[in-house]
């Protein structure tokens, strides 16, 4: 069974480490809100992201899972104020997404015209237990 999980760009620029297929990774998974995603990546994917990956606060008696990276798709899209917005915010242009797969994650996406980076999503396998001597990357 795969999962597919959002992970901010920011927070990997912030402090995350690279990751590539086929590493092993250990996360926080949280729960994701399809609304969340909406605009960045379009409703239909939107529904299909199971979690995001959140490095800062730390929800309680959240666990790190292990996961095994097996794709990752760098999300780009239009930014602009929303119509009738009075302030200098920014947000997500629906239908703007354009997604790029990419054979490493490392939070600097090579730049793409018209659009700005957003994240990554992560196709990932849930790992239940490691070689002896594997040290998972992560944190």
């Amino acid at each position: 069974m795969t999962w597919t999980i959002w992970v901010d760009g920011w927070q990997i620029q912030c402090c995350g480490q690279d990751f590539a297929p086929g590493d092993v990774v250990s996360w926080t998974l949280l729960e994701a809100d399809p609304a969340d995603y909406d605009d960045i990546v379009g409703s239909e994917r939107a529904e299909g992201i199971d979690f995001r990956e959140e490095h800062h606060g730390q929800e309680e008696g959240c666990a790190s899972t292990l996961v095994e990276v097996v794709s990752i798709v760098e999300v780009h899209c239009r930014y602009g104020a929303l119509p009738g917005s009075t302030g200098n915010v920014n947000h997500p242009v629906p239908g703007t997404a354009v997604l790029v797969p990419v054979e490493k994650a490392d939070g600097w996406a090579k730049a793409v015209p018209g659009v700005g980076f957003s994240g990554y999503l992560v196709i990932v396998r849930r790992v239940t237990g490691l070689p002896e001597g594997l040290v998972p990357r992560g944190r």
